[in-house]
């Protein structure tokens, strides 16, 4: 994931940053990556990419708005290298990590060099646990879900388990890789069998005290990563460099954010704990093996307490720990303390893998005493919650926090020392960037000055202003209004907490007929999507895909080589599915996606907006609700010669008064609500549209 051009005399790490180019050269820049590529030009890119070039000369924060189809890639790619000064992209997804490491970079690399006279290094950078460990894969696994991975065996003593058959996979995939990267892994494994071939940093015996130190895939890949002028990370690695303290990341004078409408579910992700019965059992086990047998005993005791008490725990919000479920945590956290105390006194018991053992052991005894100590400390930024998950029918239940909010992180983390480039096809709101920029840590205020100093704005404020930024939409190169049609079925009731509505999957089943299949489905919940998938797969003779039977990137495959066939799911769909052509002609949402009422997280910050004076619904739930309609009407035009229809099956997007904010967030069709118009143009385009070809 790097490129292997050596680096100029002195290196990186020595050398004086490359002179930048001059900002008129920019557009020249990036004409030649353009045609390196095999792409087109297009007017919103230049504007994009000379943006980017006057944020950075000029010390600022740049939003950009850039359409499905600008290439927006190139358009940060471009100044970003022409600058000089070293780079980190974070980005939400792997696919767009991939086209950046193995397609864009190489190429624009490679275009710009005769001006910039020099090829830029670049190198992916994840984290720990994303790469395997050589230690687990030569020495074992010091776990205790490691036990009977191989029994029973076959005639020939290999695994018969699937389980025991990845990991044999696993270490076979050790001796050829030369990456470690899970992703580079073909076909996959589950989570379950990479985390015994795979380390937490916590877990991390440390290149210096570990044998295989200097082979280590991580480490490798952050040497790398220190040498490289731009370095391509993913979201989560960003907020821990964020939220940590600690940096992992190597220093870099810019920083770029893709799909930055997705940053401040990664942050708030990496931000949250869980105290889980599974987690202080596998603590028990693991402290058994080197901690003394009183602080194992105390470990053994809380969690027969914890686990008793939240087998019949109820869920929701928790405003303060009840007194009962105090004292389970306190005996948590203070047990763990004993077996951190006694794992740091303990030496040799005969184990061979001691180290290993024992960091895998502190780590989990670690995690679980900061979690039950953030619960018990009850910060007024934090919301606590029971979440029970009845998927497996274990009834299971969970202790969670997270932060209130992220912005305030995000404020004192992301923008010091740096100019930040945040960019989306999704981050203008009901006409304007003020709510997502809010979120993301930037006061809408400090947006209107126009005043700037030879140093730009930046020189003009203290350490405590608030950070400058500015928002650009350089809108996209589709002609949204004569390639798609927004329909609002008017008519329909509106939707109420069942996921069965009969009127609605009518309506469903006659859009999908005239359209001849051709159909993606976005459920706002995954209950919705399936009694749909079952009610229609007996009413019509399409094929009917679901998100879960089958990976992802699979049902996209077979929904793509077939006209006919429609695919339903959920979430992950809204913002996932990259199907140019005729394949998808229309793309349906069974109704505005508002968080569900009794979300404990949600709810929160919509009270605390409120209890600050503002509108909690529209700061909190409807923007949640834009930012995916947004997205999944994104998923119908791809390309330049893509025609259908977006339908929202919920009469309030026409009828409510906030119907226009959404509305005004999504890609700009033409509006309608009759329903016969709509039949009579999906049979249309459902008549012109060309044979798909298999992908």
């Amino acid at each position: 994931m790097t490129n292997d051009t050596a680096p100029l005399p002195g290196g990186p790490e020595t050398a004086e940053p490359p002179a930048p180019v001059p900002a008129s050269r920019v557009p020249e820049l990036l004409h030649a990556a353009v045609a390196a590529v095999g792409g087109v030009e297009r007017p919103g890119q230049v504007r994009m990419a000379e943006a980017v070039c006057a944020a950075v000369d000029e010390g600022e924060h740049l939003l950009v708005q850039a359409g499905t189809g600008t290439g927006k890639s190139l358009a940060y790619l471009v100044p970003a290298l022409a600058h000089g000064d070293r780079v980190v992209v974070a980005t939400a997804t792997l696919a767009l990590q991939r086209q950046l490491v193995e397609r864009d970079l190489p190429r624009t690399v490679e275009a710009l060099h005769p001006v910039l006279r020099r090829r830029p290094l670049f190198a992916m950078l994840k984290g720990r646990s994303n790469y395997l460990c050589l230690h687990r894969a030569n020495e074992g696994t010091p776990s205790d879900e490691g036990e009977g991975l191989f029994d029973p065996v076959d005639a020939l003593g290999g695994p018969t388990g699937k389980l025991g058959q990845d990991v044999l996979r696993l270490r076979e995939w050790a001796e050829e890789t030369e990456t470690g990267d899970r992703d580079d892994l073909t076909p996959g494994v589950s989570d379950k069998a990479w985390a015994q071939l795979a380390v937490t940093s916590k877990e991390c015996l440390g290149a210096s005290r570990c044998a295989y130190g200097e082979e280590c895939f991580a480490e490798r890949a952050r040497e790398r990563a220190k040498l490289a002028d731009v370095v391509v990370t993913n979201h989560a690695m960003l907020a821990i460099d964020a939220i940590e303290g600690a940096p992992v990341l190597p220093e870099h004078g810019l920083l770029i954010i893709d799909e930055a409408h997705e940053l401040v579910n990664r942050v708030t992700g990496a931000a949250t704990a869980e105290l889980t019965v599974g987690a202080v059992n596998r603590a028990v086990k693991r402290a058994a093996k080197l901690a003394n047998e009183k602080a194992v005993d105390a470990l053994q005791a809380a969690a027969e307490n914890f686990h008793g008490l939240m087998e019949t725990a109820q869920p929701g919000q928790v405003d303060e720990l009840p007194e009962y479920l105090g004292y389970a945590v306190a005996a948590v956290r203070d047990a763990c303390r004993q077996v951190i105390t006694s794992l740091g006194e303990t030496r040799d018991k005969g184990l061979t893998d001691e180290d290993a053992v024992r960091k895998q052991a502190m780590a989990s005894a670690e995690t679980l005493h900061e979690t039950a100590d953030r619960l018990l400390t009850g910060s007024e930024y934090d919301v606590i919650w029971i979440e029970r998950s009845d998927r497996y029918g274990l009834g299971t239940a969970s202790l969670r926090v997270a932060p209130l909010s992220v912005s305030g992180l995000l404020r004192e983390n992301l923008y010091r020392d740096r100019s930040v480039v945040l960019t989306s096809a999704t981050l203008k709101l009901g006409g304007d960037f003020n709510g997502v920029a809010a979120s993301l840590g930037l006061p809408g205020e400090t947006r209107l000055p126009d005043t700037r100093t030879p140093d730009g704005p930046a020189a003009e404020q203290g350490e405590d202003a608030p950070p400058y930024w500015r928002g650009l939409d350089v809108g996209s190169p589709f002609t949204y209004p004569k390639q798609g049609i927004l329909y609002v079925a008017r008519h329909l009731p509106p939707p109420g907490r069942e996921p069965d509505r009969p009127e609605m999957l009518d309506e469903l089943a006659e859009l999908i007929g005239a359209a001849g299949g051709r159909t993606l489905g976005l459920f706002s919940s995954m209950r919705a999507a399936q009694t749909a998938a079952e009610k229609l797969r007996e009413r019509l003779d399409v094929p009917i895909l679901l998100q879960g039977e089958d990976t992802l990137g699979e049902l996209i495959k077979a929904f793509a080589g077939d006209a006919e066939t429609c695919l339903f799911g959920t979430l992950s769909l809204w913002q996932g599915v990259d199907v140019p052509g005729s394949a998808c002609q229309l793309v349906v949402m069974d109704r505005i996606p508002f968080p569900r009422p009794d979300d404990p997280l949600m709810s929160a910050r919509q009270k605390d907006v409120e209890a600050r004076g503002g509108n909690g619904f529209m700061a909190v739930a409807a923007t949640h609700a834009a930012l995916l309609m947004a997205q999944g009407a994104g998923r119908l035009v791809r390309a330049a010669d893509d025609k259908g229809i977006v339908a929202v099956l919920d009469p309030r997007l026409a009828t409510a008064r906030y119907g226009g904010f959404f509305r005004s967030s999504m890609p700009d069709f033409w509006y309608t609500t009759d329903r016969n118009q709509v039949r009579r143009s999906l049979a249309a385009i459902d008549a012109s549209a060309p044979p798909v070809k298999p992908r």
